[in-house]
């Protein structure tokens, strides 16, 4: 993957997820949910989307993977990151492909407003900037609910 591959992926109008996106408990059991939807695109369907909330951490992630490459676009919020050039970002960062650092390398963004414990209101404003359509609902994630040991 190239940094022009990407930027063609990323202004690319036609992206779209179908259906409604409903969030599940992932598969370590963790107080996390998580969910993955296809990414739809003109001539290719190697993207997809992924997203995971932690409501105990505070915690979100959405991510674009694109099979066989990996991670090539996300935002975080709610944990604090560390970049090959030894920045910080703080707790609110976007990954962003690039050839020297692939995903490792963060910025703070200045287009998401809303708090890593509302995920619905974060998904619009991340469908937005990364001009992805969305055609149907995204269902807040299901409440915690803690285990008895």
């Amino acid at each position: 993957m190239t940094e022009a591959e990407l930027k063609v992926i990323l202004s690319d109008t036609s992206k779209r997820v179908d259906g409604d996106i409903t969030w599940s408990e992932d598969a370590d059991h963790s107080p996390s949910r998580e969910f993955r939807a296809n990414v739809i695109l003109e001539e290719d369907n190697a993207l997809f989307v992924k997203g995971s909330f932690n409501a105990l951490a505070q915690t979100l992630s959405f991510a674009f993977i694109y099979r066989g490459i990996g991670r090539i676009y996300a935002l975080d919020l709610g944990k604090d990151h560390h970049n090959p050039t030894c920045q910080y970002t703080g707790e609110a960062h976007k990954h962003r492909w690039t050839e020297k650092f692939r995903d490792k390398e963060a910025y703070v963004p200045q287009d998401i407003r809303s708090s890593a414990v509302d995920p619905v209101a974060v998904w619009k404003e991340f469908c937005s900037e990364a001009k992805l359509v969305h055609n149907g609902t995204m269902h807040a994630p299901p409440p915690l609910q803690m285990r008895m040991i």
